[in-house]
């Protein structure tokens, strides 16, 4: 993931400027070392420099009294995503380290993603290495902190599946020369460790989608049952490979397996018509995507196709013989002075929020190290990694083939392998700042999807207003927000994702302005559903109720669509610190007598989650239950601990019966909430490769049956959310956008009561 241009007038410096020295020096950028001079002269006596992540540095290594000066500029944080180059390199080390022509030859590569590093590591090149330079991270020691020499180097992680053998392993690698490769030399990465992982099949690439479908359309029994539904021409055909899942012994993961779904476009010249909106229903395929081979094939029966309607498409209304909406003038939004944030490297700075962003094949967007500055408090933290770690999309009809309809969008296919470049187009307006993304693809090449991630600011409404009824006087706050987004598309339908970080406003209470500042401090992470709903067709006559009938043959089966948010929290938390804990609180009713005389009486009752299996918790919108990751040692200024909540949207559990076969590998959806401490090898909450995946309730639902402690503990919220779609008429077959989402909000406590209930305040906690 790279930086790229900016769209709109480049009035903001984006240039990446990632060079930094163990201690302030010489080789220093002169903003750096002015706004850091006074402290590094009392710093040199007594930082003593060590270099305890590699070799001493050579004897001619420039040095000042009392600070050793870095052999060379690091160039990467340490949470920046692989560049291309060191992508290039974690290939090249382990097709090198293949024991055969045959084995390297045979070598497919699913994933190349940073292998990110410990908390303390990411904490000391926030502190020494990398600017704003923070070392009030690190906590004190005696005699001052000792500081190495440079960062140890960072290192890449690899699944690799073998097409020969039909074996999935993970690599290690070390990135420890990556610039040789930049300049034509040959790759210097060092392999650290190299595992088969037994019984599992890899997440589908772009390339075996294509090759299944070639090969689909040009199996001769396929062709024959094509042309009894009146299609000859197999341009026109469309296959899509979906994974089988994993409903008996016989979608073991022995063999790589696919079962693919068959649209058919019509005949018409329109570039962008809507497949989708014919099915080929009564056609039986199972490919064996190892060898792209059709392992089993049978015409089952002959359904119609649905008839050919124009309408159906996507395309502009004049294209289709209609008029595109011509009442609406041109809404342009303006930044003549830029934009308030600002972007070094992957670090951003907006209205005092400053968090890193990275990027990987799987998750897609990720947001590293939220922290906010707050006056006189500093730094203080808020989470130390944000992202969608899981999709679940299970379908309500029983029949062939909509039952086996149980994508997992991330684990199976990779949500952000799928990413789109904004260049072909964005839904933001405004001045947008864009960063590139660079994946390897199957066979080992580097790829790049250009304006991949979009960060722009919105205006977003009204934050405050108050009115004076004796005077008449007003006064509002308007409401911007920061939006870094991504949007990809899997097989028919697209999904945004979207991180919102919302600012601080200085509001006053009453007329005689008496002063609180008050923040709205909230993340709000938001999913956009829209693109193509997966449609099914009928026999002539023919109703489902399980779905919605959307046109003549033409029907769309209900469906759930499920996101799995993984929110690594650190509330007030430095690196290294457990100190939160979560609580969750329900309104009461208060039960009638002497405390409740008027019958009018409710309160908020907390409840201390302790450990693993009491944190296995569901929404309650009927007594408004929201959850606080709260800091235990730390208080605000009423004495209260401060703490964090997360507040639930829209919400809903499985609607399957609970022997559902895609509930096995999907056990982390029968609850709302889950909370773990942290530990580094818990990522994906049904495993990492829920592909055909024959263990039940793996991953998340096995890792809480130790039953930790997390009374105080580094705290890792795993919030499941989703939507039930029942396709409305209207859909006809283009779907709008549904969203779906929910809030981090800063925990609030009333600070006077003159100030008229002003709440979300961060300053309070």
């Amino acid at each position: 993931m790279a930086s790229a241009p900016e769209k709109a007038t480049p009035l903001l410096n984006t240039t990446t400027n990632n060079t930094a020295t163990a201690a302030p020096s010489s080789s220093w950028p002169d903003s750096t070392l002015d706004s850091t001079r006074n402290r590094s002269t009392i710093a040199s006596a007594l930082i003593s420099a060590v270099d305890s992540f590699s070799d001493p540095p050579p004897s001619s290594a420039p040095s000042t009294k009392g600070i050793t000066v870095m052999t060379r500029a690091q160039t990467c944080h340490p949470l920046d995503p692989l560049s291309a180059a060191e992508i290039a390199v974690a290939v090249g080390t382990v097709r090198a380290a293949g024991a055969t022509p045959e084995v390297r030859d045979s070598m497919r590569f699913v994933e190349v993603v940073l292998l990110e590093p410990d908390k303390q590591v990411v904490a000391l090149a926030d502190a020494y290495f990398f600017p704003p330079f923070q070392p009030s991270l690190l906590p004190r020691t005696k005699g001052g902190p000792v500081i190495p020499t440079k960062l140890p180097p960072r290192k890449a992680r690899l699944v690799v599946y073998n097409k020969r053998s039909n074996e999935t392993s993970i690599w290690i690698v070390e990135l420890t020369q990556v610039h040789a490769a930049t300049r034509g030399g040959h790759h210097r990465g060092k392999v650290i460790s190299s595992n088969v992982v037994p019984d599992v099949q890899p997440p589908m690439d772009a390339v075996e989608y294509a090759e299944c479908e070639a090969i689909v359309k040009d199996f001769p029994p396929f062709r024959e049952a094509m042309k009894r539904r009146g299609i000859e021409d197999m341009d026109l055909v469309m296959v899509d490979a979906w994974c089988v899942g994993y409903h008996s012994e016989f979608d073991a993961p022995s063999r790589r397996l696919a079962k693919p779904l068959i649209f058919c476009r019509t005949e018409s010249d329109c570039p962008m018509e809507n497949g989708y909106a014919r099915p080929v229903e009564g056609i039986y395929i199972l490919v064996d995507m190892q060898n792209m081979v059709v392992l089993e094939f049978e015409d089952c029966k002959l359904v119609p196709l649905p008839p050919a309607d124009p309408l159906r498409n996507y395309t502009s209304g004049e294209t289709r013989g209609g008029v595109d909406r011509s009442d609406v003038k041109p809404l342009q939004i303006l930044q003549p002075e830029g934009p308030s944030f600002r972007v070094n490297g992957y670090f951003i700075q907006w209205q005092k929020w400053n968090f890193r962003i990275g990027f990987t094949p799987r998750e897609g967007l990720v947001i590293y190290s939220v922290a906010y500055i707050d006056g006189s408090r500093g730094r203080r933290p808020v989470a130390h990694r944000l992202s969608f770690v899981e999709m679940v999309v299970p379908y309500g009809d029983p029949n062939d083939p909509h039952y086996r309809k149980n994508a997992f969008d991330a684990g199976e296919d990779g949500l952000g392998k799928n990413a789109h470049s904004l260049k072909k187009g964005c839904d933001c307006l405004g001045y947008i700042k864009y960063f590139d993304a660079h994946f390897t693809n199957f066979n080992g090449g580097v790829e790049t999807i250009e304006n991949c991630v979009c960060l722009h600011e919105e205006d977003h409404g009204i934050l405050w207003k108050h009115q004076d009824w004796r005077t008449g006087l007003a006064e509002v706050r308007r409401s911007r927000r920061l939006t870094v987004s991504f949007i990809c598309t899997v097989a028919n339908y697209e999904y945004g994702f979207f991180w919102h970080f919302y600012q601080a406003s200085l509001m006053f209470a009453s007329i005689h302005f008496s002063e609180s500042v008050c923040l709205d401090g909230k993340i709000e992470a938001e999913v956009k559903l829209t693109g193509i709903l997966s449609l099914g067709a009928l026999q002539p006559g023919e109703t489902r109720k399980y779905g919605t009938t959307i046109a003549p043959g033409l029907y769309a089966p209900v469906h759930q669509h499920f996101f799995v948010a993984r929110m690594d929290m650190a509330v007030d938390c430095k690196p290294g610190e457990a100190f939160n804990q979560v609580v969750e609180v329900d309104v009461k009713v208060e039960e009638p007598g002497k405390d409740n005389v008027h019958n009018n009486a409710f309160y908020a009752e907390e409840r201390v989650l302790k450990s693993e299996l009491e944190a296995m918790r569901d929404c309650n919108p009927l007594s408004a239950r929201h959850w606080v990751v709260r800091n235990t040692r730390t208080v605000n200024r009423t004495g209260q601990l401060t703490g964090y909540k997360l507040v639930p949207g829209s919400n809903c559990l499985p609607l399957a019966r609970p022997e559902a076969k895609f509930l096995r590998r999907a056990a982390f959806l029968k609850h709302n909430l889950w909370v773990t401490p942290y530990a580094h090898n818990e990522m994906h909450p049904g495993g990492e490769f829920p592909n055909q995946n024959p263990r039940v309730e793996e991953g998340l639902v096995t890792w809480v049956q130790q039953n930790r402690s997390l009374e105080e503990a580094d705290i890792v919220l795993w919030y499941v959310f989703g939507v039930t779609h029942i396709p409305r008429l209207e859909d006809w077959p283009v779907m709008p956008v549904e969203r779906v989402g929910f809030m981090l909000m800063v925990y609030a406590f009333l600070h006077y009561l003159i100030f008229l209930a002003i709440v979300s305040c961060w300053h309070l906690i």
